[in-house]
């Protein structure tokens, strides 16, 4: 298994979240939206300027900045 930030995860691939290293305020709405270890979030589409990139989490479709997802750490299979 590989170990990359979520902004690394290629766009149409899968990979579960390892570890979140926001803080405070931006870790609980990433918490809010699924954001745990052991989630499973898949790449759908990246922007043509690279952000912001949607992602599947839990069932719904999130657009995250790339100054965010470059905090959260995912292992692809």
């Amino acid at each position: 298994m590989n170990r990359i930030t979520l902004s690394c995860l290629p766009e149409g691939c899968t990979a579960t979240v390892t570890e979140l290293c926001s803080s405070g305020n931006m870790r609980r709405r990433l918490m809010d939206m699924g954001l745990i270890e052991g989630t499973r979030v898949i790449c759908l589409h990246k922007s043509p300027s690279g952000d912001p990139i949607a992602y599947l989490i839990r069932g719904a479709v999130i657009a995250l900045r790339n100054e965010d997802t470059g905090k959260i750490f995912v292992s692809t299979e």
